[in-house]
């Protein structure tokens, strides 16, 4: 069967319309309707009901998703592998958030050459949304993400759990509204956390979307905003930053995401090193969390349990 075909069903339950389907891989609506049709043909059963609002899985769709889904990041996880250097037995393609390169991509990245460097690899830093779907489409293995969808076919672990807190360099500017606050892009989450405390607050006149670089605007220029606490915690300490008294502080957790049919071989190796980075950041400022095992059931507390402190420390350079 032709790959293509699995990539557009795939793509029409993403977009939930034909057309939106088409445009999105950037071909006609009669190719997307013709390739739909082929597909049915081979499988012979109808995929799709169509009607004015969009379109919806029959229930031989529903059957055929998963599978969908498995021949897909197969066929990518193939062409990627064979293009392996010979030096290497394997390729592991990994993505973050712009957010997460430094330092935990970087340091995972670091760990797994030294610690494992038959495993070629591959990255790339882009928003959520596209890395939840290159990882479900298999052109990526992993994705680290703040907020990931619970996705079929997909596995979420936590990895950390931190939190953001409100600094500033001035003791007299306290508040959201103060002239110096930094509005920094968190993602959708810590919008709606801000929004909820912040009520009064309408907009700011210096707004970020990389938390280190409103960090090192504030520690220069002066300034406040939400920060991650590890990030901080040495500037807490020289006195620059200062923590403002009773403000709310907001969850800030990362997760690893990944197919449940992926390479247990490859996810089995580069884990653990992915806990060992988390949790020595953990252990150098003293406020990060390293967690391992999946998300907690659905109305569960969502307190993981603390991160065990291994004797084969990582050390990075």
């Amino acid at each position: 069967m032709d790959i293509e075909l699995a990539r557009t069903f795939l793509t029409i339950v993403e977009t939930e319309h034909f057309g939106r389907a088409a445009k999105k891989l950037n071909v006609t609506q009669t190719t997307v309707s013709a390739r739909i049709h082929s597909l049915e043909e081979q499988l012979q059963q109808p995929l799709f009901v169509r009607n004015k609002s969009g379109s919806v899985l029959t229930p031989a769709g529903e059957r055929f998703l998963k599978f969908a889904r498995t021949l897909v990041q197969v066929w990518e996880r193939a062409r990627h592998q064979v293009s392996v250097p010979d030096c290497s037995r394997t390729v592991f393609r990994i993505g973050s958030e712009l957010s997460l390169w430094s330092p935990l991509l970087l340091n995972w990245m670091v760990w797994i050459r030294s610690s494992a460097s038959d495993i070629a690899l591959q990255t790339r830093v882009d928003l959520s949304d596209a890395l939840l779907r290159h990882v479900t489409d298999g052109r990526l293995d992993l994705a680290l993400v703040h907020a990931p969808r619970l996705t079929a076919g997909l596995r979420v672990e936590l990895v950390i759990r931190e939190k953001l807190v409100f600094v500033t360099t001035d003791p007299s500017r306290v508040d959201v509204c103060d002239p110096g606050y930094v509005f920094v892009d968190w993602g959708d989450d810590f919008a709606a956390h801000h929004g909820a405390s912040f009520p009064h607050f309408v907009n700011s006149d210096l707004r970020v979307g990389l938390g280190p670089l409103g960090l090192d605007y504030i520690v220069k220029a002066g300034g406040s905003g939400y920060f991650r606490q590890s990030a901080v915690q040495r500037h807490l300490g020289t006195g620059r930053l200062r923590l403002v008294p009773n403000s709310p502080e907001f969850p800030h957790y990362v997760y690893a995401v990944f197919a449940e049919n992926a390479e247990r071989d490859v996810i089995g190796t580069a884990l653990p090193g992915l806990r060992a980075v988390a949790e020595l950041e953990w252990e150098l400022d003293g406020c990060l969390t390293g967690l391992r095992g999946g998300l907690p059931p659905a109305g569960s507390p969502a307190e993981p349990p603390a991160a065990e402190v291994r004797p084969d420390r990582l050390v990075l350079p």
